[in-house]
């Protein structure tokens, strides 16, 4: 038996894979977990090794102890990309669905991994639709005052400048959306 450290690359060739963080940023509402959800059922479904990290079900469990001030938010980003790094180290395909509103926040995740290790993709909905859509009646409180610091009302979301992906879920499916995102991991052959 020989002491050699296993490394990354090792643990992603035997699942037939390249390891990477998939980041989908956006607003709420945008359409962020259902479309890392059907990613995630469709890289599987490809027999990929995947694991999902939805921010809303962080915010119940890992980060249960944070608020959304703007350090409690670099904090809560900059956990999930630890995971997410470490996810990858794994040699798995971690799949991160997470506003994470500033560019900053998202460039310290992408600084964790090698760069083609990283696929940023952006949902570009618009404000006016993620409001209509409001799945959690989340922008009607913030409207009326009974959430601060809400991202894109009273905070501010910063859109990627370079997202490997960029998407407007606005009259798009999430089929369409994961079709995409298929499309350009299998041109870079992940």
């Amino acid at each position: 038996m020989t002491a050699d450290r296993v490394t990354a690359e090792r643990r992603a060739a035997q699942k037939h894979q390249r390891a990477c963080i998939i980041w989908l940023t956006g607003l709420s509402g945008a359409g962020k977990s259902t479309i890392a959800n059907a990613l995630e059922a469709a890289l599987v479904e490809r027999e990929k090794h995947t694991y999902l990290l939805d921010g809303d079900q962080l915010r119940d469990s890992l980060n249960a102890d944070l608020g959304f001030d703007l350090p409690s938010r670099d904090e809560n980003v900059r956990r999930v990309a630890q995971v997410a790094k470490q996810f990858v180290e794994a040699g798995l395909i971690a799949l991160v669905a997470l506003i994470s509103p500033l560019r900053r926040q998202r460039d310290f995740a992408r600084s964790l991994v090698t760069a083609h290790e990283f696929v940023e993709v952006h949902l570009s909905t618009p404000l006016a639709e993620c409001e209509r859509r409001d799945p959690k009646g989340l922008y009607k409180r913030a409207r009326a005052g009974l959430i601060k610091e809400f991202t894109g009302i009273d905070s501010p979301y910063e859109a990627p400048q370079s997202a490997e992906i960029t998407i407007d879920t606005t009259g798009t499916t999430s089929d369409e959306c994961v079709a995409k995102i298929l499309s350009y991991l299998a041109a870079g052959r992940y």
